[in-house]
């Protein structure tokens, strides 16, 4: 295995510099997040054709040169299931890869099977059966070891070659913006911790805005500690929260396994937030609930919905749920009896007109 230490800012500038005029690089990192909530950055792969250089952020110092490769718009960056190299970067850095093509997605928007792992996908480009070895590595233990350093480096070496075979699928078939667009919209941190709390719908006005306020307020809380949600408060104690809607530090407390330690130290802050929430713009709040069940006319409408769903996908060659999760054709089915229900960002460009178009025209004909 092919692979070069970087250890300091000079080498890591200096190698940058010499890869300026590359069309795309490969990017992965190695973290861990076991005690926090922010991830603490250990490693960073960087490939360009053959070698892997390996970029020591417990050394390097400053990582200047590293935000500058980041957001050149002038090299395709290629990360293989990029959610939690976003957030990385976007902690450590204050940046986000661009552009990025992400190997995994692109596949999907291929044909390829849907969630591809990057093990699977090497196997499937070049019929080798990566090593599994050093997965759950400490990374952040130094020196590492040329077992840890060559399992590193195959997670980008590889990867090079693999995202330039997709992106040239891709271009191939007029679909490498659809793969690029996607990449763009991608957010660090994933889908609000709100969205958990899947029968939320069910509680009173009053209960779904004090689990709204008591759910920021351990975001608020995990990100100012640094530490991870569920060591400040776990889910079923937020539920027990949202249902007895406690108004004083009394109630608080004699809400079953609260932890005393915290009603202590934070029952004001927590009470406070319920209570502002209470006084407030109540339908804003309960608009981050997610929405009701369908009624039964409405999930017979949404098998036929799929079905068209399917003979498009089929069209493409691309997975259903690629295409459109379920949760958004329900979203759609709902939009089309209430005008006021916006469309979420990822139904524009693409999707929204090879996808999102056609199935609204097909909606529209099934319910006149």
């Amino acid at each position: 295995m092919n692979w070069e230490w970087i250890q300091s800012s000079v080498e890591l500038e200096a190698v940058i510099t010499a890869h300026r005029g590359a069309e795309s690089v490969a990017i992965d990192t190695e973290f861990r997040r076991r005690d926090t909530f922010f991830p603490i950055v250990a490693l960073v792969q960087l490939c360009w054709g053959d070698k892997a250089y390996l970029v020591d952020p417990l050394q390097v110092g400053h990582a200047a040169p590293l935000r500058e490769l980041l957001i050149n718009s002038t090299q395709t960056k290629f990360i293989h299931s990029a959610s939690e190299d976003l957030e990385v970067f976007s902690h450590w850095l204050g940046v986000l890869p661009a552009p990025l093509f992400d190997t995994q997605r692109a596949a999907a928007l291929l044909g390829m099977d849907s969630g591809m792992s990057y093990r699977a996908m090497v196997a499937d480009f070049f019929e080798i059966d990566l090593p599994k070895d050093e997965t759950q590595s400490d990374w952040l233990h130094r020196p590492l070891s040329d077992s840890q350093a060559d399992y590193a480096a195959q997670d980008v070496i590889y990867l090079h070659p693999i995202g330039s075979r997709l992106l040239e699928r891709a271009t191939a078939l007029g679909r490498a913006p659809w793969v690029l667009e996607d990449a763009a919209r991608m957010t660090p941190g994933g889908k609000a911790p709100i969205t958990k709390f899947k029968s939320a719908y069910k509680l009173s006005d009053a209960q779904q805005c004090a689990l709204v306020a008591a759910v920021d307020w351990r975001e608020a809380e995990a990100r100012r500690l640094d530490r991870p949600r569920s060591w400040i408060l776990g889910d079923k104690i937020l539920t027990a929260i949202a249902r007895s809607v406690p108004r004083s530090v009394r109630e608080l407390s004699e809400i079953p396994d609260m932890p005393g330690g915290l009603v202590r130290r934070a029952g004001e802050h927590l009470v406070a937030a319920i209570s502002a929430a209470l006084e407030g713009d109540i339908p804003s709040l309960r608009s981050q609930i997610g929405p009701s069940p369908l009624s039964g006319a409405q999930r017979q409408l949404l098998g036929a919905l799929s079905e068209r769903l399917g003979v498009v996908a089929t069209e493409l060659g691309i997975a259903p749920a690629i295409l459109m999760p379920k949760a958004d054709l329900e979203h759609l089915i709902r939009q089309q009896s209430d005008i006021s229900i916006m469309s979420p960002a990822t139904w524009l460009g693409w999707r929204g007109e090879v996808v999102v178009d056609p199935l609204r025209h097909w909606l529209s004909e099934a319910t006149a």
